[in-house]
């Protein structure tokens, strides 16, 4: 499976075109592939996370105890990430594929490091 990146710097087509990427890859019944892309669709995921504040509103609902009252109320924007900081993502995984391999085969498992080193270069293809 090859990476279909287009010449779109926006960090919305990188993620948008590891998620075609995913779909393509279930289809194929690539597990390799597919946990591959999870993973680093996971840590992009979680970085764009805000941290929880310490103190909550005490808004809450009749009706649940401790639910906040409203649509929406529970909801927290997400950090946008830039480009490079995806890539900085993208690189750390990599990098910890391959390390991960460099355990298993020192630990005799070839085939285990084998996978590592096929999902770091399925993810390397997405470096630019």
């Amino acid at each position: 499976m090859t990476p279909e990146l287009e010449d779109d710097p926006r960090p919305q087509a990188f993620r948008d075109a590891l998620r075609r990427d995913l779909a393509s890859a279930m289809k194929a019944r690539d597990p390799d592939a597919v946990s591959a892309l999870r993973t680093v669709i996971a840590a992009i995921d979680n970085a764009e996370a805000v941290p929880v504040p310490d103190e909550s509103p005490a808004t809450t609902s009749g009706h649940v105890a401790g639910a906040r009252a409203g649509l929406g109320a529970a909801e927290a924007a997400r950090r946008d990430l830039t480009g490079s900081q995806q890539q900085a993502i993208l690189s750390d995984q990599i990098t910890g594929y391959t390390t991960d391999a460099d355990r298993y085969e020192a630990l005799g498992h070839p085939d285990a490091a084998r996978r590592l080193r096929d999902q770091a270069r399925l993810l390397t293809g997405y470096l630019r």
